[in-house]
């Protein structure tokens, strides 16, 4: 690891890891991961474009650097533990993602629990599939992306769309994914004292906000137990000292058992979602170049989009 990935740790770890009680009033919760964020985060260059859309009652961005194909787009869920998270606090790290796959983004600011409980995430992130879809945009030209909660929504969009025999996107990538709900990971116990952010008590009252009573091997809550057969191509990202480092390994298996095309990069001692970090820290730069490189090699470009989207 270098320098400014250990100083990252160490601020991770002894700042923010348990700066609000993981049973905190979600609106705390939301508040001190807004203030986090603000940060790290740094607002998109003259390069890139925003523009708000309102999908069918949420909001949404187009994220756009200059030089990349509009034909193209990366559906972009984020993490946040279902309870948390927003276009704001991900923005950042979705430009870059863009910009290093040659493409554009859709981020989506989908319904968060508890107010908006499972299956919310899946049935607004599924729609904005299908709005694509609807305007003219090939499967072939779509990835579907997320990190942590947004990793394991990817992966449950993913079931959802091939249960209704949807055509599925070109390509999906996690970052760090959250894709056992049921916290069986034998990596939520070995990589307590390795974690930087997350906690063991922080991810069950998550699951429960999330939740609220339905079976946390439901697949479309947990995709590791799903059917993933007949997926499309699959980058997963995870650190070695993450907590849910085995949701990732097992995903990983469970996709190549089922014959899907899948990479599985695990990167030596580093945090959850260190991605965010790119500003500061260079292997957060190399792992977004990394799912870059895997994108342009998945999305095929087409010109029958529509120019409204």
């Amino acid at each position: 690891m270098s320098i400014r990935a250990n100083i990252a740790s160490l601020v991770l770890r002894y700042r923010l890891k348990n700066a609000v009680p993981p049973d905190a009033p979600v609106t705390e919760m939301r508040a001190f991961m807004d203030k986090v964020t603000a940060m790290m985060r740094t607002s998109p260059p003259r390069r890139v474009t925003v523009e708000v859309i309102d999908m069918d009652g949420n909001t949404a961005e187009w994220i756009a650097p200059r030089s990349s194909d509009p034909a193209k787009v990366l559906l972009y869920l984020h993490g946040g533990g279902y309870v948390t998270g927003s276009l704001d606090s991900h923005r950042a790290l979705i430009w870059r993602l863009a910009e290093a796959a040659g493409c554009r983004a859709l981020a989506l600011d989908y319904r968060l629990a508890p107010e908006h409980p499972f299956p919310a995430a899946v049935d607004d992130a599924v729609n904005t599939y299908m709005w694509l879809l609807d305007n003219g945009i090939s499967p072939s030209s779509v990835a579907i992306a997320g990190d942590s909660a947004g990793g394991g929504l990817t992966f449950a969009t993913l079931l959802q769309l091939k249960e209704h025999q949807v055509p599925l996107p070109a390509a999906a990538v996690a970052i760090s994914p959250w894709t056992d709900l049921a916290l069986t990971g034998h990596s939520i116990a070995a990589n307590v004292r390795a974690e930087a952010y997350l906690t063991p008590l922080g991810l069950r009252m998550a699951s429960e906000h999330y939740l609220q009573g339905t079976d946390p091997k439901t697949p479309l809550a947990s995709p590791l137990y799903g059917d993933h057969t007949d997926l499309p191509p699959s980058l997963i990202h995870v650190g070695s000292a993450e907590l849910l480092l085995d949701d990732s390994r097992r995903l990983a298996a469970a996709l190549r058992q089922s014959g899907v095309p899948t990479v599985l990069e695990v990167w030596p001692g580093m945090f959850h979602v260190w991605h965010a970090m790119a500003a500061w820290v260079p292997e957060s730069r190399a792992a977004i170049d990394r799912i870059g490189v895997f994108l342009q090699g998945h999305l095929r470009g087409h010109s029958n989009a529509k120019t409204s989207t």
